[in-house]
């Protein structure tokens, strides 16, 4: 009795230290902007701690994350071929940067006035991704693995004059990042194209005389020191890439971290939408609060909804000439288009345009 006493209490003493033992996962995390962007900032803040949280439920692994944000390893023209190639294990891809080798992420730079919600449009995105062969392809032909969808606030005017119809921009020159110049088409303004990094010395030098842009964004670059007059058209948000893991990183982990980085990258998706949420007014908030005592100082007006509505209408058919591009290369981009549409009505959206209808 007492060998086998010894026995079962040795056992007692040896299990838990066996249950103690951890592997250590290194993993590379990466990005071409600074953690003081929402979306970066909350990989670290909220995504890295979530697969923490999860794995420490079984105890079995840990990651050691080597974090190098900021561009530190690559910059922002290069984050889907940095990803894809290895010089980082995760990072945050850019697609929206990528329209030749990502033609469908684009679609919702093609339907704008669609949605101002930016967590029920991360949301269709996830879901397209799931049920979508072409559009899982789209990322994982790039030996990637998607794990979470980022976004933006919802575009509006600020401009060195108010804008009080859709007559007043006729004639102007407004920035506009890349392909969302195409929004402005149909309104008789020119199309500037430029970045937050171009915006201000643009308008302050005359090359144009306002902008298309994000609160979020106009805030950290004091654009509206130089554009005071705010016009909210809520012309819509846009998915604008997500993060990703390297498939040849992804295939060497175990089943239970593969398991972690998906939920993890569901609940950032999640989290990231409704912090942009949030963050929008309190933006808005803060540029009318710190333009209140320049001359002129920065004043807010809404776009009347039947002008709004022209602006709407006068758009040609921005969708119908992306997916017909896109579908020329053999990808189902109508069928693409009509999935993200149903998508947003189905969550309670009511698009001002169903980019979808045949004209």
């Amino acid at each position: 009795m007492n060998r086998i006493f010894a026995l079962a209490l040795a056992g007692s003493v040896a299990f838990p230290a066996a249950a103690l033992a951890q592997e250590t996962i290194d993993l590379t995390v990466a990005s071409s902007h600074p953690t003081t962007i929402p979306w970066i900032g909350l990989i670290q803040s909220h995504f890295m701690p979530e697969v923490d949280r999860i794995l420490a439920e079984t105890g079995e692994y840990e990651i050691n994350w080597q974090e190098a944000f900021g561009g530190q390893l690559y910059n922002a023209t290069a984050t889907l071929s940095s990803v894809e190639d290895g010089v980082t294990d995760i990072g945050w891809v850019f697609s929206y940067l990528e329209a030749a080798a990502m033609p469908l992420s684009q679609v919702t730079a093609y339907t704008p006035f669609s949605t101002n919600n930016v967590p029920v449009q991360l949301e269709t995105m996830r879901a397209l991704y799931e049920s979508v062969p072409e559009f899982k392809e789209e990322w994982e032909q790039y030996n990637l693995v998607f794990l979470g969808a980022t976004g933006s606030d919802s575009y509006d005017l600020y401009t060195k004059e108010p804008i009080t119809s859709l007559a007043d921009l006729d004639g102007m020159k407004i920035s506009a990042p890349g392909v969302l110049g195409t929004w402005l088409r149909g309104t008789g303004a020119n199309a500037v194209d430029g970045a937050l990094t171009t915006f201000y010395t643009d308008i302050q030098t005359g090359v144009s005389d306002g902008v298309l842009s994000l609160a979020l964004g106009v805030l950290p670059t004091k654009i509206y020191e130089v554009a005071p007059y705010v016009t909210r058209v809520q012309m819509g948000t846009v998915f604008s890439g997500g993060i990703a893991i390297n498939k040849d990183t992804w295939d060497g982990l175990p089943e239970e971290v593969q398991d972690a980085l998906l939920a993890a990258g569901e609940s950032y998706s999640i989290a990231h939408g409704e912090d942009l949420m949030e963050r929008q007014p309190a933006a808005m908030d803060k540029i009318i609060e710190l333009g209140s005592t320049q001359n002129p100082p920065v004043t807010l007006a809404e776009l009347p909804a039947e002008e709004r509505q022209k602006w709407v209408e006068g758009l040609p058919d921005l969708a119908a000439e992306w997916s017909n591009a896109a579908e020329e290369k053999g990808l189902p981009a109508a069928d693409f288009l009509e999935a993200y549409m149903d998508g947003l009505r189905e969550r309670g959206e009511e698009p001002a345009r169903d980019w979808d209808a045949s004209e």
